[in-house]
């Protein structure tokens, strides 16, 4: 049998299986499973919260509770389901407002995650910012200072006035 010299690390890294930057193979099975989507309930939330905030839902609302109370006292007696008390109208309401509660909250969570990242995103855009504007206050620093340097028109002019002066003294000074 032949000697492995490697070692267990180095063949451990070459397993393709768990190597990331080779993919798996897909493993085939006699029955598929069905994908499952974590956010499918979320954004089912969503929506359901979304709906129970809206005037449509209330209309909806009391329209289901107005023909409710008004068929159970003005249909014939053996239509009504729910007595006076109205108590299963009680319990629909009662049943309404328990997943109600969670599925708001599970909506306003989802929605604080997302504000969290927009912050972050916000923060990140903004220091990028600051460090821009951190630079080009340098770099306009740095150009007022170069241009402190630089000769101006005014000065070139005075210059230019006092050699011709001076080159208009010289024939003279050279005569005598």
């Amino acid at each position: 049998m032949p000697r492995d010299d490697r070692s267990t690390d180095d063949r451990r890294l070459m397993r393709p299986a768990d190597r990331l930057d080779i993919p798996r193979e897909l493993r085939r099975t006699i029955v598929r499973r069905r994908a499952y989507d974590a956010d499918a309930f979320g954004r089912m939330s969503e929506r359901i919260a979304r709906f129970l905030g809206t005037g449509q839902f209330l209309v909806y609302m009391t329209a289901t509770i107005l023909l409710w109370v008004g068929w159970n006292i003005f249909a014939p007696e053996h239509l009504r389901w729910d007595q006076y008390p109205f108590i299963f109208l009680t319990l629909a309401l009662s049943l309404q407002a328990s997943y109600a509660a969670p599925l708001i909250l599970l909506a306003q969570n989802r929605q604080e995650a997302r504000d969290r990242v927009q912050y972050e995103r916000d923060r990140d855009v903004d220091a990028r910012s600051r460090a821009d504007m951190e630079f080009l206050a340098r770099e306009m620093a740095a150009l007022r200072m170069s241009i402190g340097e630089v000769a101006t028109r005014d000065f070139l002019r005075s210059e230019l006035r006092s050699l011709l002066a001076e080159l208009d003294r010289t024939p003279e000074d050279d005569r005598v």
